[in-house]
C-alpha cells in the first residue's frame, strides 16, 4: 500500500499540480489579454466582443482549474490519501556545520 500511495504522491507532485498550474496560468493570461484587447479598442466605440470572449473564457479556465484543485484536495482529504503532506523524514537527519551560525 505504501508503494502505491507514494505513486499517486509522485503522480500529484510532477505531473497534476503543475499541470493545474500551467493551466490557471494561461487562462489568467487569456484574461490578461482580453482586458488589453478591450481596452484598446475601447475608443472605438463598438461591440469589443473578441475581448469580452477572452475575458470570459480566462475567467472560466481559472475557476475550472481552482474546482479541480479543490475536488484532489476533497478526495484527498475524504480517503486520508496524504497528497499534500511530504514526507519529511529525511531532513531529521542534516546536521548543520558547526560553524555555519557563526558559533
Amino acid at each position: 500500500m505504501d508503494a502505491a500511495n507514494s505513486l499517486i504522491n509522485k503522480l500529484v507532485d510532477y505531473i497534476v499540480n503543475p499541470a493545474i498550474l500551467v493551466v490557471f496560468t494561461l487562462g489568467f493570461f487569456l484574461f490578461l489579454w482580453g482586458l488589453v484587447m478591450f481596452l484598446w479598442h475601447i475608443d472605438e466605440g463598438g461591440e469589443n466582443a473578441v475581448g469580452k470572449r477572452h475575458m470570459v473564457w480566462g475567467i472560466v479556465g481559472m475557476l475550472i482549474m481552482v474546482s479541480v484543485y479543490g475536488i484532489i484536495n476533497i478526495i484527498d482529504s475524504t480517503f486520508q490519501l496524504n497528497f499534500g503532506t511530504p514526507d519529511t523524514s529525511a531532513l531529521n537527519n542534516i546536521n548543520a556545520p558547526a560553524n555555519f551560525f557563526g558559533q
